[in-house]
């Protein structure tokens, strides 16, 4: 099969994923116990709440609501961001509405999942919203709402509003918004519940559970540490040459990096080698190369 084929083929079912996993959380937990957390999905709630009483758009479902509430948005993508990723935009809205609409079809098969308290209606949408993000994300994937809002004031404002300064403060008037709406000031700490466990969830899809150790060793035995680790650790490492600018004198930096279940070991060697060593040990989100994950391009996806 073409390699580009089986890349989209494989970026449309990964969307299809998502839609079905964010519906879930949204019809299943968010929208029953009206959690308003931030984007559009929140904005739905509000508006369906502001506008239930007048006639004809009262019983609007919350599909119909993210369609009418990315309709404009779509508009405008299509003269800012282009035809074609303003259609992969419009077909992930569409799709995600479509299965939010047959959620709400199938509402009373499932009512007794949606009977649960609000802290449990905050893990649940909050960790199945977040896997959502993260596969949209990790397969680049849009889905309209705030977030396409945050691309055209990035363009429009010459960079100087960034996409996530913007969706960070949009979801916080969103998040108010809801609290007004709904007169539920305990609203305010779901939705700060909610958001970040998109935030962490999403982050482990995209970056993997298994971050790693960046270890800087700054010592005047370098030769020696350095090949005591070479033969000991399961990790390479890398010696530079550095100078310290306060003594003028000559140091050495050795570079590893090992997994966080590897790092205390290592400090017990430098520390038995080199008890003077200067050692600065730092996270990473990623690591690619022999010993870790497979150097590859996300494109080749």
């Amino acid at each position: 099969m073409n390699p580009s084929v089986k890349k989209e083929i494989m970026r449309y079912s990964m969307m299809l994923l998502g839609c079905f996993i964010y519906a879930i959380g949204f019809c299943l937990f968010m929208e029953p116990n009206n959690i308003v957390a931030g984007g559009i999905t929140g904005l739905t709630l509000v508006f369906k709440e502001w506008l239930k009483d007048v006639p004809n758009v009262s019983n609007l479902s919350p599909a119909a609501w993210l369609a009418i509430l990315n309709a404009p948005i779509i508009i405008i993508s299509f003269f800012q961001e282009g035809f074609k990723f303003t259609i992969n935009c419009l077909i992930t809205i569409l799709v995600l509405s479509g299965i939010t609409a047959l959620f709400d079809t199938l509402r009373d098969s499932y009512n007794w999942i949606i009977d649960v308290d609000m802290l449990t209606a905050c893990l649940f949408g909050g960790i199945l919203q977040g896997i959502a993000i993260g596969i949209y994300c990790k397969y680049k994937v849009s889905s309209g709402g705030t977030e396409l809002i945050g691309r055209f004031l990035y363009e429009w404002t010459d960079k100087k509003v960034t996409i996530p300064l913007f969706n960070g403060l949009s979801d916080a008037v969103i998040v108010i918004i809801g609290v007004v709406t709904f007169k539920n000031p305990a609203n305010f700490l779901y939705a700060i519940l909610v958001i970040f466990l998109v935030t962490k969830v999403s982050d482990a899809i995209i970056v993997g559970l298994n971050k790693s150790k960046m270890v800087y060793i700054i010592t005047t035995k370098g030769e020696e540490v350095g090949h005591f680790l070479v033969h000991n650790s399961p990790r390479g490492v890398t010696l530079i040459n550095g100078k310290g600018m306060y003594t003028d004198n000559a140091r050495e930096v050795l570079l590893t990096v090992v997994k966080k279940t590897q790092i205390n070991q290592l400090k017990e060697w430098v520390k038995a080698l080199d008890s003077n060593a200067f050692v600065i040990v730092s996270d990473t989100t990623e690591v690619m190369g022999n010993g870790f994950k497979h150097l590859i391009d996300e494109d080749d996806k």
